[in-house]
């Protein structure tokens, strides 16, 4: 009777009841900032017990997979080897994705978030592997994505003692992480791997935990709770709020809107799920709309309302409707480059954010509406006025403009490649729900502007951070996610040298990814901002790689092309192969990312 005493005592302690009973937990990770998913998903929450045999490790893992966690992306280590023994006894119900560097393995979290809304995950062993991951946990951080990472930790009573790799983790994820936590035990485990999963995906943002090795192993049966925990239960699941304002705030907004003559739209990635509405917002007030990079996909380029992007990545109409406009509404996005806004005082201002922290933050707005995107604009709607359509046709004729310009752009024939027409015959050939995948670089900029986002493909890249390197992982997460469709990553060979061993996880795992190397040798984009600053050249040049050469070595397809009349072949070549495939295309290196004098307004 004892025993069955003590485990009443753990199973309730851990929130769980003995009998098996399915529950229903809801989870939307980012509300409407969900890339075109639903607003809501409903997953089967396990609710078998916890047996005494259960270590910390199984636990945590069980947690992930009742969080409906598909994949978690690491490399193995002594440091937390009894949380990849959990993963190996369940690897038919979640996958263990092992990576070659622990700083992809953060940037496939991350962009397994960005391109599904869903928690992305990413474990890595003591001191340095923890350290490795930092830079794209930051990815996940300054772009507003759940992620949560696990690490090991050196044994719990040698913490302090200048013991092998040991690094205080906590300490070292204190500033990118919003839930930071080192778990104590396996009772302990069952409560906040709950909360860190719950925290990530509420706030958006990346949550943390950390076990000592031997914690890890500690066994359920074993360990008991402390006087003043008496059974203590955390939720399992978690619903988006969809908060809407008070009626009063939303007709403040609508005052504001309807007062206006000129008003412009920005959207970003909290704009993501909102298509339609953004879409009615645009149609009734007759609002051309502005996209941030992440927030790309918020419409498809050929809308008649968008103007495509913004910013440094931006289109000369973008910046027209902004720096003309007398109203702005800002949707999900803060977008950083402040010359991209209308001029202090010029415009009126009403803007719509999650996260209060956004509101204001690069132009002042006059209403700030602490909410979400889809269901806000969605009550806004009825209280707003029908604009007359003088503006929006004044934009679209500068559209029609811009793009033709780009047309003759695109059109050039010459060698070496200029990387707009290479982006052009990528954009017409990809799939109609192909999912793209951006590093950072002059790649961006001609990507960004050059491809043609249609209604059913997705695309994103690092945003706020702008780090090199996430490009092939980011694209890998892509693949894992969706995988009857295309994925496709557009990097430099700058940023693609950083972590291409990661091109063989793509081989081991079969994964068919597609990536397109714009190869001139040099890292382009710092390379003219120093000769903007007037300062010579130095340290920008690469040393010439043979990519085909690579990616047969790892086992996959390799294709290059030169001259205008081999690009479309092998750009089909590439796409068409049936297996993970690289393209090396050797564009001008004197192509600057900036708009090239023919573009500029």
């Amino acid at each position: 009777m004892q025993s069955r005493r003590d485990v009443l005592r753990v199973a309730s302690t851990l929130g769980v009841g003995l009998m098996t009973a399915a529950t229903v937990a809801k989870a939307s990770p980012r509300g409407s900032a969900d890339p075109g998913h639903a607003d809501s998903e409903h997953t089967e929450s396990r609710t078998e017990p916890f047996v005494p045999e259960s270590n910390t490790a199984d636990i945590l893992v069980e947690t992930l997979i009742r969080w409906d966690v598909q994949c978690v992306f690491g490399i193995v280590g002594d440091g937390i080897n009894s949380i990849i023994e959990a993963l190996r006894k369940r690897r038919d119900t979640i996958r263990f994705i092992a990576v070659r560097h622990e700083e992809a393995a953060a940037f496939m979290a991350s962009g397994y978030a960005k391109h599904t809304g869903k928690l992305g995950v990413c474990v890595a062993t003591t001191g340095p592997g923890a350290v490795h991951l930092l830079n794209g946990l930051y990815d996940a951080k300054m772009d507003s994505v759940p992620v949560l990472a696990i690490t090991g930790s050196t044994f719990h009573d040698l913490a302090g003692t200048h013991f092998m790799q040991a690094v205080d983790t906590q300490a070292l994820m204190r500033d990118v992480a919003i839930y930071n936590i080192a778990v104590t035990g396996p009772i302990h485990a069952g409560i906040v791997g709950n909360l860190a999963c719950r925290s990530a995906l509420g706030r958006r943002g990346v949550a943390h935990l950390t076990v000592a090795k031997d914690t890890q192993a500690m066994k359920l049966g074993v360990d008991k709770p402390s006087l003043e925990n008496h059974g203590l239960q955390t939720l399992r699941g978690w619903e988006s709020s969809h908060s809407v304002p008070a009626d009063a705030r939303l007709r403040e907004a609508a005052a504001i809107i309807n007062q206006g003559k000129k008003i412009a739209i920005l959207v970003g990635q909290g704009a993501l799920g909102a298509r339609a509405e953004v879409t009615q917002l645009a149609a009734k007030i007759n609002a051309p709309v502005a996209k941030a990079l992440l927030g790309k996909g918020v419409l498809a380029d050929d809308s008649p309302y968008t103007t495509g992007g913004i910013g440094h990545l931006g289109t000369v109409p973008s910046e027209y409707i902004m720096h003309s406009c007398d109203t702005l509404i800002i949707l999900g996005s803060t977008m950083p480059w402040v010359d991209s806004y209308p001029k202090p005082g010029q415009a009126r201002a009403v803007q719509i954010d999650l996260k209060p922290e956004h509101l204001g933050i690069r132009y002042p707005v006059e209403v700030g509406l602490v909410s979400d995107v889809k269901s806000t604009v969605a009550a806004l709607l009825p209280m707003l006025d029908a604009k007359n359509d003088a503006f929006l046709r004044d934009a679209q004729s500068r559209v029609r403009e811009w793009h033709a310009l780009l047309d003759r752009v695109c059109a050039t024939a010459r060698s070496p490649l200029r990387p707009q027409m290479v982006m052009r015959a990528l954009s017409e050939q990809l799939a109609d729900d192909a999912v793209i995948s951006l590093d950072c670089g002059a790649n961006t900029h001609f990507a960004a502007r050059i491809i043609q986002l249609r209604e059913n493909q997705k695309l994103t890249g690092t945003g706020m951070l702008a780090t090199m390197a996430p490009g092939l992982p980011f694209a890998i997460a892509a693949q894992l996610a969706f995988p009857g469709r295309q994925s496709v990553a557009v990097v430099g060979d700058g940023g693609f040298t950083q972590l291409m061993g990661e091109l063989v996880t793509a081989v081991k795992y079969r994964l068919p990814v597609k990536i397109i190397i714009l190869k001139n040798n040099s890292l382009a984009e710092v390379l003219f901002e120093q000769q903007e600053l007037g300062n010579p050249n130095y340290g920008c040049d690469l040393a010439p790689i043979d990519f085909v050469a690579f990616a047969k070595a790892c086992g996959a397809d390799g294709f290059r092309c030169s001259s205008p009349g081999e690009v479309k072949a092998a750009i089909q070549a590439t796409l068409r192969s049936a297996k993970a495939a690289v393209l090396e295309v050797s564009v001008d290196p004197n192509e600057k990312p900036s708009l090239p004098s023919e573009l500029r307004a």
